[in-house]
């Protein structure tokens, strides 16, 4: 059983409001912001000031306390009580709301039911705390009205049951199931975690892929990525801004609010006071060799996760789920491939069809090896006809060549492949799974072996598509390139240009193959890897790889 500690009040609010909810935030850590937290905390501001208590603690007579924190071991609660109003010989316990309160049929007020819960909650610390509760009112922003709540056993009894069941999911290590097709998801920050209607088909809570969905986030809210890669330069922390300075002159600054990522290439400094900045925000750092070879990435601690990494290291032992996930990795890689081939190359339908049919033989494979064999296989035959899809024939290309790259082609395939295991293994880190242990790629020293694996559907898609589109459009020339004995790479300028193409194609819409909607690349990427995430913990049946058409 899991250890569990004092159950908020915020949580058990959450609990009534929806179980899968309070498990995500509460046991699992995981929050996001979204327009309606925001509103809440702008609507908190003025309360979440606390009010300074004597050195003995005790409550001044006569004097409002707000923003006061109670906990007890007998309630098994913790809470921070937003104010207490003295009246007579006690206390009105107020909570403050950012929303509106619900309406009856003559058009009177009432306080929603988790709502109630949590300020009945918050009266039985005070009571337990040796304070005289004489009632108790909710704050609605929206409504501009203080909503009573009426205290009483029942309403008492309810709190205890709610946490006693919220306790019990808590120690079962289990998400509750989601809420399907439930307006209350479409207000819930978690949403873009939760997924509630894709974890139902992908759990086989429901029998069909549902349609008409909501992307599971805007697709304004990326942040700006910082991209150093100056000799001389150093990143810095000043005053709310990562500030980048060459040769101690400014360079660049953005608020850290802003900063979605840090990018560092070669022998970039980088101060003490940036990495806490980052770390504290879970803003990551990436490093990279200058030729563009990803080393590794700075990260904070995942706020959640135990149970997906257990999960998964026990499913990396299950020989039936890793051939299970290595077929659907390997089959939607050579489907993406020959779509690349058949989008843009030319008299290429030999290699399309020999694509097909090792693509359907993945169906019948009953081993790993043989699948390693139908990828190497479909590789071969892909990249033979891969200068098909480009147009400028000054660039020369025969194979793959990775260590090191021998020609420009190959040397923006490096970087791009570089590129997308760091975004990869940024969101793996993210997400609370081990980077390191795939079901493909087998765990080596050093090899972020899941991102790997994750990485396969995505590579035509993104990698190879922006390297065809740089060279067929002439963005990159024979002078962009540094060519030496030890392979060929990109210069400080070319680099730039590539960066710029491959955040346009990772912000470029594309259509979920399953529910239908849209959102980016980006996104996608995101919204696989929680697929996985969700087969670990043991929330999903198997697992569907991105493919397009």
């Amino acid at each position: 059983m899991n250890e569990v500690p004092l159950m908020p009040v915020r949580r058990l609010q959450n609990y009534a409001y929806c179980p899968r909810l309070c498990y995500l935030q509460w046991v699992e850590g995981i929050f996001e912001g979204n327009a309606d937290t925001a509103e809440g905390e702008l609507a908190h501001r003025a309360i979440d000031r606390p009010t300074r208590l004597p050195a003995d603690f005790g409550l001044p007579e006569g004097t409002s306390i707000r923003s006061l924190t109670l906990s007890s071991t007998a309630l098994g609660l913790i809470g921070v009580v937003d104010c207490l109003i003295p009246e007579g010989d006690g206390y009105v316990v107020v909570d403050c709301k950012k929303g509106s309160a619900r309406r009856d049929a003559a058009g009177n007020l009432l306080p929603k039911e988790a709502d109630a819960l949590q300020v009945a909650a918050y009266a039985m610390l005070v009571r337990e705390a040796g304070e005289r509760v004489v009632g108790a009112r909710i704050w609605y922003a929206t409504d501009r009205r203080h909503v009573p709540v009426e205290l009483h056993d029942a309403i008492y009894a309810q709190v205890l049951a709610v946490r006693d069941a919220a306790l019990r999911d808590a120690q079962s290590g289990r998400c509750p199931p989601p809420l399907i097709d439930d307006p209350r998801c479409l207000f819930c920050s978690a949403y873009p975690v939760c997924l509630p209607n894709e974890s139902a088909w992908w759990s086989g809570l429901i029998s069909a892929p549902p349609k008409d969905l909501r992307p599971p986030r805007p697709e304004a809210d990326e942040g700006v990525v910082v991209l150093v890669q100056e000799p001389r330069a150093r990143v810095g922390f000043r005053e709310g801004q990562i500030v980048v300075e060459v040769a101690q002159e400014p360079a660049a600054q953005h608020p850290i609010e802003q900063v979605s990522s840090i990018h560092l290439y070669g022998p970039v400094q980088i101060s003490a006071q940036a990495m806490h900045a980052c770390l504290e925000r879970g803003i990551p750092v990436a490093w990279f060799a200058p030729s563009g070879r990803f080393l590794g990435i700075s990260q904070g601690l995942p706020v959640g996760g135990v149970d997906a990494r257990r999960g998964q290291y026990r499913l990396f032992e299950d020989p039936d789920f890793r051939l299970h996930m290595v077929r659907a990795i390997v089959r939607a890689k050579i489907h993406n491939q020959r779509v690349l081939l058949q989008r843009n190359g030319r008299e290429v339908d030999k290699a399309c069809r020999q694509l097909a049919e090792m693509r359907d033989a993945c169906d019948d494979a009953r081993d790993i090896e043989t699948l390693r064999g139908l990828e190497g296989a479909a590789a071969a035959a892909y990249f033979a006809s891969f200068a098909a899809m480009l147009r400028d024939q000054d660039f020369d290309f025969t194979k793959r060549e990775r260590r090191p790259p021998r020609d420009p082609v190959n040397a923006v395939l490096s970087l791009g492949y570089a590129m997308l295991a760091k975004e990869l293994t940024g969101i793996c880190i993210a997400v609370g799974l081990d980077p390191l242990f795939g079901f493909f790629h087998s765990p080596r020293y050093g090899r972020p072996a899941l991102a790997l694996d994750m990485m396969e559907e995505f590579r035509p898609l993104l990698v190879d598509s922006v390297a065809i589109s740089l060279f067929n459009r002439g963005e990159l020339a024979a002078e962009d390139f540094i060519r030496s004995a030890q392979g060929t790479f990109l210069n400080d300028a070319a680099r730039k240009t590539f960066w710029k193409a491959w955040f346009r194609r990772l912000d470029t819409p594309c259509t979920h193959p399953e529910f239908g909607y849209q959102m980016s690349y980006r996104r996608m990427l995101e919204v696989q890897v929680r697929q996985v995430w969700r087969l670990c913990r043991g929330e999903a049946r198997r697992y569907f790889p991105f493919t397009t058409r």
